[in-house]
């Protein structure tokens, strides 16, 4: 496959990932505490806003270090199946990965043994409600979390979803391998070396995936600015995408459309990014409202779980 010319840069890699999990204290202990990673934004599902939205990430929410959650208490368990989103995969330094593996196992969150994916080692996990994540070796300094190494879609035919992102967002087909649990595994690439440049397709016989607690609810890729946000859009209505019109998520500019495969794609600016509302310092540590929420402050906070947020 090969990307055509385009006007615009192409898509640097994912801004964000967003999963469905279960009650939002597991979630917060299980990403801050285990994983090391910084709650950046907490908020609230802007169109459930009796519902959080807790967002991960580095020190400053830098775009490809991104995880977003819609805790729901009390959510029936999802299923992995074709159609969806499998796993987002994290960079670790190599020469922290058996620390991290050993201490992880210790823990009971490693799933089974270390895989090797296109001449990388792989861990598996599995979070307190089942979404299943991974850690693959990079060459980066440090012995924490990098940024996102990639996402894996599973889907029945990867080629319409392989056309997407190479003809649209400009991804390089870096060839293919056959999947440990079973399938084969495509690999496409962004240009650059920005995180989360890596998108894994997987083609495997299954039921169909069912969205629930432990389970992705959508990807989402970098635009720049608003100029090249559009542009995408209208390249992606030229490929004969249904695409929704720009929506305003306080802290990035969305669209939404549903590709080929059946997973639901974002793309979301880099602007005005988190510190519209927080200093840095303050990132994370209360509870923000978009406009059109505040005035329903009180009743939204009486209604959310508590939620005890480690300094």
């Amino acid at each position: 496959m090969t990307r055509t010319a385009t006007a615009m840069p192409p898509v640097a890699g994912l801004h964000h990932v967003t999963a469905i999990s279960g009650a939002p204290q597991a979630n917060l202990d299980f990403y801050t505490g285990v994983l090391g990673q910084r709650l950046v934004k907490k908020t609230v599902n802007f169109d459930d806003p009796g519902t959080y939205h807790l967002y991960y990430g580095d020190r400053v929410g830098s775009p490809g270090t991104i995880l977003t959650f819609f805790p729901f208490v009390g959510a029936a368990p999802g299923r992995e199946g074709p159609g969806q989103a499998l796993a987002y995969a994290y960079d670790l330094p190599r020469a922290a990965f058996d620390n991290w593996a050993e201490r992880l196992r210790n823990e009971g969150h490693a799933e089974g043994t270390v895989s090797e994916r296109f001449g990388a080692r792989v861990l598996t996990l599995r979070d307190p409600h089942g979404q299943r994540l991974e850690l693959v070796e990079a060459d980066i300094d440090g012995d924490a979390l990098g940024g996102f190494h990639s996402v894996t879609l599973w889907v029945d035919d990867p080629a319409p979803t392989a056309r997407i992102l190479t003809d649209v967002f400009g991804y390089t087909d870096l060839g293919s391998e056959a999947d440990a649990g079973g399938g084969e595994r495509l690999r496409l690439k962004a240009p650059g070396d920005a995180p989360g440049a890596i998108i894994d397709i997987l083609r495997r016989d299954g039921t169909p995936g069912r969205q629930g607690a432990g389970t992705i609810h959508h990807i989402a890729f970098r635009a720049s600015d608003d100029a090249m946000q559009l542009d995408i859009r209208a390249r992606l209505q030229a490929a004969g995408q249904q695409v929704t019109p720009q929506i305003d998520r306080q802290y990035f500019n969305a669209i939404y459309f549903r590709e080929p495969g059946g997973v639901l794609f974002e793309v979301a600016t880099d602007p005005p990014g988190f510190m519209v509302d927080e200093t840095e310092a303050e990132l994370g540590s209360s509870l923000k409202l978009p406009p059109q929420h505040e005035p329903l402050r009180a009743r939204i906070e009486a209604h959310l779980p508590p939620l005890k947020v480690p300094a």
